[in-house]
């Protein structure tokens, strides 16, 4: 079994660039089901994160011929005559569920088990399914299964909540239906913003997005092209809580700033010193203090992503803080594991109250969920002592190399395969 661990107590310091944003590129991994000439499809500088090979294992399942150039994916969709969803792999990732609009698009149908992902709580599907009715598919749902087929249309559809994941896949759906589709209270979240890029380039008829209403003109249908996915906003914000926990000071290079200023207020809040130049985020750690209030909300609002690692970060302000989780009421599973390693933290409902401690040690802890992953290497980080974190392979699901990531800022931590340990100096 696959872990890390770590040694923690010392500060992060130096210059670090994030990979391409994992939330923006399987989105677009999808996206390419709707290229059915014989025209090429390069994706720049992908990172060969967990997920993306999950997807990649369903295009190829599904006809797409997929090629690694270096650090770049080569797709060809032209022969793609499948619309049944392999099980399995539906079953390893949530963002498999992209997949129910450029197959329904290409191929009128689709077929497809519900997606599985991390166990964050419920994440119902039922606007994908609401706003894809909307645009005139039949969609069924029985033993497990989800059924849909249909000519699509264009239709104006309302959200009830600005879902990323229903806005995406409602885009890829209207790209090359019959006629204009209007999406409203639509997700505005910068990977809304990258999805439509790409479209664009491809071929489609797309405007609006990173507002609350997306218009969509169908096209007959996408060609190749090339693009580079934006950097990753939440593993550059990771970075950033890395060096405030620690009490270091950490250049995140290569970012778009605009994309973090929830967490750059909050970290202000916190005591932390916050420089931004151009493309640059410097963030220099002290001794923290409390946040009052934190609440999790769509873009612009502070990402649920980006909760549990700053609630790992809370454990070691001075006084009390309280997080509010509203996208996903059951993403508080760190908590337990937080504790193990002496964090003082109360969960009522969808609320926490993390009271600040001195000190964390290190513990055997385990991964439940990504982002919780990323609290907990976070936590070990900062703790006394040594930490094994198990479950890495949620981690790894969005974060490409870690270790080596967090090596290269002075961090103590090892990747370990098997029951070997490798040599900790």
């Amino acid at each position: 079994m696959s872990k890390y661990i770590v040694r923690g107590g010392l500060p992060l310091a130096g210059k670090i660039k994030v990979h391409g944003a994992k939330n923006s590129i399987l989105p677009v991994l999808a996206a390419s089901l709707l290229n059915k000439t014989g025209e090429q499809i390069r994706l720049e500088k992908v990172p060969a994160l967990y997920d993306v090979r999950a997807m990649i294992s369903i295009l190829s399942g599904l006809g797409a011929q997929v090629d690694r150039d270096g650090e770049d994916l080569l797709l060809r969709t032209a022969n793609v005559d499948c619309y049944h969803v392999p099980d399995a792999l539906m079953r390893e990732m949530r963002s498999s569920i992209f997949l129910m609009g450029p197959l329904l698009g290409r191929l009128g149908r689709a077929r497809l088990c519900y997606p599985g992902g991390c166990a964050i709580g419920i994440r119902p599907i039922n606007l994908h399914i609401e706003g894809l009715r909307a645009l005139g598919a039949v969609i069924e749902e029985k033993d497990g299964y989800i059924e849909a087929r249909g000519q699509l249309r264009g239709g104006e559809v309302d959200l009830a909540y600005p879902s990323v994941g229903a806005t995406e896949n409602l885009i890829l759906a209207a790209a090359t239906a019959q006629g204009e589709t209007i999406i409203r209270n639509a997700a505005c979240e910068p990977e809304i913003v990258d999805l439509q890029k790409f479209l664009n380039i491809l071929g489609a008829n797309i405007k609006g997005a990173g507002s609350p209403v997306i218009k969509i003109k169908g096209v007959p249908g996408l060609h190749g092209g090339s693009f580079r996915v934006f950097p990753d906003r939440i593993v550059a914000g990771t970075y950033l809580l890395a060096a405030a926990i620690t009490g270091g000071s950490v250049t995140v290079e290569e970012v778009i700033p605009e994309h973090l200023q929830a967490l750059l207020r909050l970290l202000r809040q916190a005591g932390v010193s916050v420089m931004v130049a151009g493309s640059s985020v410097t963030v220099s750690g002290g001794r923290l203090k409390a946040i009052s209030r934190v609440e999790t909300k769509p873009y612009p609002g502070f990402p649920t992503d980006l909760q549990p690692p700053l609630v790992a970060c809370l454990t070691l302000a001075s006084g009390s803080s309280t997080m509010i989780e509203h996208v996903f009421k059951g993403r508080f599973h760190h908590v337990a594991e937080l504790r193990k390693m002496g964090a003082r933290i109360s969960v009522h409902g969808h609320r926490a109250v993390i009271s600040g401690v001195p000190l964390l040690k290190g513990a055997v802890v385990r991964a439940t969920d990504l982002r919780a992953g990323a609290a907990l290497v976070l936590a070990a980080l900062a703790a006394r002592g040594e930490s094994q974190i198990l479950g890495i392979k949620h981690i790894e699901r969005g974060y490409d190399r870690l270790p080596e990531a967090l090596r290269s800022l002075g961090a103590r931590i090892f990747r370990v395969d098997g029951v070997e340990k490798e040599a900790i100096s």
